[in-house]
């Protein structure tokens, strides 16, 4: 396995240029999504397929109660291997359905990997929505028919698939980047749902990301799940995590170029890989459910990257912090607090924090700063605080989004 040659160092990362919100699939690839009748109007089945069959990179939720759909596919597929197709519903998660819902689980997997040619382990399934109600097989297996009878397969509408696996999201989430090793061209794409239940643990909610690069499994797991932890995993919405989470990497091999960790381009791969998981999870962060405000919070000069991300959890998670974003108040003193109950290492004497590029707080105590400066800059749609624990030369980003009465609205009333 690649090992360390596949961990990504933010800091060596590459610039790439970015697409988002226009879907330009890799080569190889088709997706596409419908309506079945799992939500009363909106797409709720959606599907990739790749014509050649590719390497997967998987992670899950480490939620306790995890769905059928995600028991299955540790199951059938595990971490890494070849695979042909994805099938995703939303509206319903499948989840805490007991043998019900593991048998409907097998059979969404068996019937759309027969639909595609395909055997059931090189299938990946996914389900997403409301926990507890049974899945309404037979709207699947329905949509399985509609496809099979009007060759939908084999159209490309790739914006059909992102905006099939939303549920309480106000925006689908596309991000590319291409890129040019040895002549050729190669895209990587990324699509994913999620806005509430959203806790760094794995995991995002639903990310799938593509590649037409041709790359080991050995070699794309390790990259993935190091890309997983500086990405996925810092993003927080309002601290819960899903019991369907899953983030998937596949590469197809249909650009025609072989890379793997020894290759002079695996950086500039890894790179894009990494370049399209960090914006999918600003937009996660961003689309919150009732946010008003994406929050970054940059955690500098900490002891170990652990004590980074120690910091930058505690800040991005805390309701009062959250709260303050919302009204644009800078209350810099929550921002203290949570740090101080992070459980990170560090001299309480060199800690600094900035709201913007205001320094507000150094060595122990609150700086005097212009009020109506700083209530200006918290007034706009992206908030940066950046705090410097003085302790030693590790960093982390985290994202997340203000607290709102949007989003208790939305779940106080998410089964009504």
């Amino acid at each position: 396995m690649a090992g360390v040659d596949s961990i990504i160092n933010v800091k060596d990362v590459l610039p790439v240029e970015l697409v988002t919100g226009e879907a330009h699939l890799p080569k190889g690839y088709i997706a596409g999504g419908m309506h079945v009748g799992i939500k009363r109007k909106k797409k709720d089945l959606g599907w990739i397929v790749t014509e050649t069959s590719a390497e997967g990179a998987l992670v899950t939720t480490q939620n306790k109660y995890p769905a059928a759909p995600i028991v299955l596919i540790r199951e059938t597929f595990g971490r890494f291997g070849p695979l042909k197709g994805v099938i995703v519903n939303s509206g319903n998660a499948n989840a805490l359905t007991g043998s019900d819902g593991m048998r409907d689980a097998r059979v969404m997997q068996e019937k759309f990997a027969e639909l595609i040619g395909a055997r059931a382990h090189e299938v990946i399934i996914a389900s997403t929505g409301v926990i507890g109600v049974p899945l309404p097989i037979e709207k699947i297996l329905h949509g399985y028919d509609l496809l099979r009878e009007d060759g939908a397969l084999s159209h490309h509408d790739p914006e059909a698939f992102a905006a099939s696996i939303l549920t309480t999201d106000t925006v689908s989430k596309i991000v590319s980047a291409k890129l040019a090793i040895d002549g050729t061209v190669v895209t990587v794409s990324g699509y994913a749902k999620g806005s509430g239940m959203i806790q760094p643990n794995m995991a995002t909610m639903l990310a799938y990301v593509m590649t037409d690069a041709e790359v080991k499994g050995a070699d794309l797991y390790p990259l993935w799940k190091s890309v997983i932890q500086k990405t996925f995993n810092r993003i927080s919405v309002d601290g819960d995590e899903s019991t369907n989470d899953m983030a998937l990497l596949l590469a197809n091999g249909a650009a025609g170029v072989l890379l793997a960790p020894d290759h002079p381009a695996w950086p500039a791969f890894a790179g894009a890989v990494y370049a399209v998981a960090r914006e999918l999870a600003r937009m996660i962060a961003r689309d919150g459910e009732g946010a008003t405000k994406l929050l970054e919070v940059v955690v500098t000069g900490a002891a170990s990257e652990v004590d980074a991300d120690k910091v930058g959890r505690a800040i991005v998670n805390s309701p009062l912090v959250k709260t303050a974003i919302y009204g644009e108040d800078a209350n810099w003193g929550r921002i203290v607090a949570a740090i101080g109950n992070s459980g990170a290492a560090f001299d309480t004497q060199k800690v600094s924090v900035r709201i913007g590029d205001v320094l507000i707080f150094n060595a122990g105590v609150g700086l005097p700063f212009v009020e109506s400066d700083v209530q200006a800059y918290l007034s706009g749609s992206t908030v940066r605080i950046t705090v410097d624990m003085g302790a030693g030369d590790h960093e982390s980003e985290w994202f997340g989004c203000d607290l709102t009465e949007g989003y208790v609205r939305i779940n106080a009333h998410y089964r009504t």
